[in-house]
């Protein structure tokens, strides 16, 4: 599938700091400072950004329903950013519509002060987890010192308790040393027929010896005072995508003619997000070509009225490998770029009906997708170590009860 969609170009930059949960400020200054760091790629139209713009902000109002401030300011921010301080610079910029431009001033005069307050928003956020985490602190702290004082209090006793122990063995060895020693002073007494000699008197009870060798207490476990729960900025979870499992059948009867004449077919994925997991619940289908080894869609233009009047947000694309197994190819992996720059859970599926085979794919986010966006190489081309470039879509879940809307916009 030969579509291009767009998104800022990923750049190398510092990761975000991890930063502590003591410092509320220090937070959002990073998560600012990440959610600004965008860098415009020449090679795209301008118009793309202006559409990926459209998405950004029904993603970001979407977080915001769903209560992940978070990542709706990152949205906002971005939003900002590129509409703001970079769009201009674009050396094509004097071709965007002037429809799309008020527009999108239109747009930036709601997302910035809905920005600033979501800022604010965050900051009390971030300062309500930090004094929560000094009350948890002080809480652990205090069972603590009563655990050490529990342990103190039980060794003591055990220590009182071995040495009534001893005490009381060395007192029942002394009553019977003298016992026998006293019968043995009688029995002598029989023998030299000693008259009127009184018994010896018994030896007194001796009392035991103390243990001066003291019981060396547990030692008590150190708290790390600085060691503290820290916010990793820069490393977000991937959402579950979750799939209706009748998408892929649904999908492959659709696209059986096209595979009976060796042609690919294509389509996109779009949904909604709920309870901060993204849900497909529409199977789009593009006017497009499609041969052996490609898909090039037509009138894309249909696909966003479509997903404008339905507030739907993309999550994906889906093609067929009618004569090949399920992998993707080195122009799949530049077209699902775009998707996955977009909105980092976007997935790739593809169907290989001739295995019997279905993949669901993203490219390495450590490696496979920075290297597709810096690679200029255009058509099929070879790339260093394919495997290592995408990988399983682990985050994608498939739910037998959820419905799939299949909307064909081919025209016929």
């Amino acid at each position: 599938m030969d579509k291009e969609k767009l998104e800022t170009k990923t750049v190398k930059h510092p990761p975000r700091k991890n930063v502590s949960i003591t410092d509320p400020r220090g937070r959002l200054k990073s998560l600012s400072d990440h959610a600004s760091t965008v860098e415009m790629d020449r090679n795209i139209p301008p118009q793309r950004y202006y559409r990926s713009g459209v998405e950004m902000i029904r993603m970001a109002d979407m977080c915001m329903k769903d209560n992940d401030l978070e990542y709706a300011y990152i949205l906002y921010v971005k939003f900002i950013t590129i509409f703001v301080e970079k769009i201009r610079n674009h050396p094509l910029f004097h071709t965007v519509p002037l429809k799309d431009k008020e527009q999108n001033q239109q747009t930036l005069r709601k997302v910035i002060p809905k920005a600033e307050e979501l800022k604010k928003q965050l900051l009390e956020q971030y300062q309500k987890e930090y004094e929560k985490y000094l009350e948890d602190m002080k809480e652990r702290e205090r069972i603590e010192r009563e655990r050490l004082k529990q342990e103190e209090l039980e060794r003591l006793r055990e220590e009182e308790e071995r040495k009534n122990k001893l005490a009381a063995l060395a007192a029942a060895k002394a009553v019977k040393v003298a016992v026998n020693e006293n019968a043995i002073a009688l029995e002598e007494n029989k023998i030299k027929k000693i008259p009127n000699v009184s018994p010896k008197p018994l030896v007194p009870l001796v009392s035991p010896a103390s243990n001066t060798a003291a019981q060396t207490s547990k030692e008590k476990p150190n708290i790390d005072r600085s060691t503290k729960p820290s916010l990793l900025c820069d490393n977000f979870t991937l959402r579950d995508v979750i799939l209706p499992t009748k998408l892929m059948h649904n999908f492959l009867m659709l696209a059986f003619n096209n595979t009976m004449n060796n042609k690919e077919t294509c389509g996109i994925l779009a949904g909604k997000l709920e309870r901060n997991k993204l849900l497909v619940t529409h199977l789009l289908i593009p006017e497009q070509t499609g041969s052996p080894d490609s898909c090039v869609t037509h009138n894309e233009e249909d696909i966003f009225d479509y997903q404008d009047q339905h507030n739907l947000i993309t999550l994906g694309w889906i093609h067929t490998h009618p004569t090949q197994t399920a992998f993707l190819s080195s122009v799949d992996l530049h077209t699902h770029c775009a998707y996955q720059l977009m909105m980092a859970e976007a997935i790739a599926i593809v169907c290989a009906p001739k295995y019997d085979e279905t993949g669901f794919f993203i490219l390495t986010p450590e490696y496979g997708l920075e290297f597709i966006a810096n690679c200029r190489e255009t058509g099929f081309h070879p790339h260093p170590n394919d495997s290592s470039l995408y990988m399983e879509a682990k985050h994608c879940k498939l739910d037998a009860t959820a419905i799939i809307e299949v909307v064909d916009l081919r025209r016929k």
